[in-house]
């Protein structure tokens, strides 16, 4: 699921060679993009997390390539936080690793320059200003001041920026929380249900943000619980379930099943007589809303039989799952 420009910056397996002996790439940690922002590769490997008896997390692998936005499900207590958790370094696992960019976060240099994140919209003192809390972050972080303004201006927090933050709505500590993830300007973020607080409006707004970050060639990992707008939002996906792995696929291998077509017509009967005479290897089922979903077929198939027989329709065009329909299917509904 890599995607990488032509200035990717790749690390090699030495041990992977060619039959002729030649060196040949592994695989890819870091990818470069055109606008300079390295991404680095996440790898959870095999990890585990037990909290006494509690198994929070159960031989988790799965990774996370620059240049997409993941989504990160799964039900709650499923495993998720704790997972981001091992990767910042703020719970020790158990057994396996979770690195960024093949090291744990405890060995990266400047952290706050390779990976951001956000885990929950807390720890503000309600007296600071927006501007200063995120100028106390960046001389935490070794980060230039001006980086405060830029990440406030970047989150739609300028005007704000001398605003008490105790005064603010759970919707814009969302947003200076994101400010903070951003300000070493990481390229690598990790982001615990980001959409929470915000309204239709500042949903539409991220869903956009985190699409503009990820062309950058930033890595991006999202948990969330807002399956409409992760469905519009990210590329791949990661299900997880009672700590375990259930599916990490691009998110169209899940939702889109081939040859599954919607129509809809006001001579709903005449079609199904000429798919059957003219095409009767497709599978025709009515659906609640009065269209056809129509199966095993072609749309020009569809079209076609439709022309002859001098059917009007007003909509013909894949039909695609779900993803909450696909979610519980693979999830078993686990709470």
């Amino acid at each position: 699921m890599s995607h990488t420009s032509p200035d990717a910056t790749s690390r090699q397996d030495p041990s992977a060679t060619s039959p002729g002996g030649a060196a040949t790439p592994g695989p890819i940690i870091a990818t470069r993009s055109d606008s300079g922002v390295l991404g680095s590769r996440v790898d959870v490997a095999g990890l585990s997390k037990h909290f006494g008896s509690v198994v929070a997390v159960d031989d988790l692998t799965f990774t996370v390539d620059p240049g997409r936005v993941t989504g990160f499900l799964g039900p709650n207590g499923s495993g998720k936080t704790t997972t981001l958790r091992c990767l910042l370094g703020l719970v020790e696992p158990t057994t396996g690793t979770a690195t960024i960019g093949a090291q744990r976060y405890h060995d990266i240099a400047h952290p706050a320059r390779v990976v951001g994140a956000a885990l929950e919209a807390t720890g503000f003192h309600p007296g600071r200003t927006a501007r200063n809390h995120l100028r106390v972050l960046a001389l935490a972080g070794g980060i230039e001041e001006s980086r405060a303004d830029e990440t406030l201006e970047l989150v739609g927090l300028a005007d704000s920026a001398r605003r008490s933050v105790g005064g603010f709505s759970l919707g814009m500590r969302q947003r200076l929380q994101l400010a903070a993830a951003l300000l070493g300007d990481p390229g690598v973020l990790l982001l615990d249900e980001p959409a929470n607080g915000l309204d239709p409006e500042g949903i539409a707004w991220l869903r956009g943000f985190l699409r503009y970050l990820a062309s950058q060639g930033r890595t991006i990992l999202i948990s969330s619980h807002v399956l409409s707008e992760v469905e519009q939002t990210v590329d791949d996906v990661v299900i997880i379930a009672r700590g375990r792995l259930v599916r990490a696929c691009p998110l169209s291998d899940i939702t889109d099943h081939g040859q599954r077509l919607l129509v809809r017509t006001p001579q709903t009967e005449e079609l199904i007589a000429a798919l059957a005479q003219q095409v009767p290897q497709a599978r025709v089922s009515r659906q609640d809303d009065g269209s056809l979903l129509v199966e095993d077929v072609d749309s020009p198939s569809v079209g076609r039989a439709a022309l002859d027989a001098h059917i009007e329709l007003h909509e013909l065009r894949p039909a695609t799952s779900d993803l909450e329909q696909v979610f519980l299917s693979l999830t078993g509904g686990a709470q």
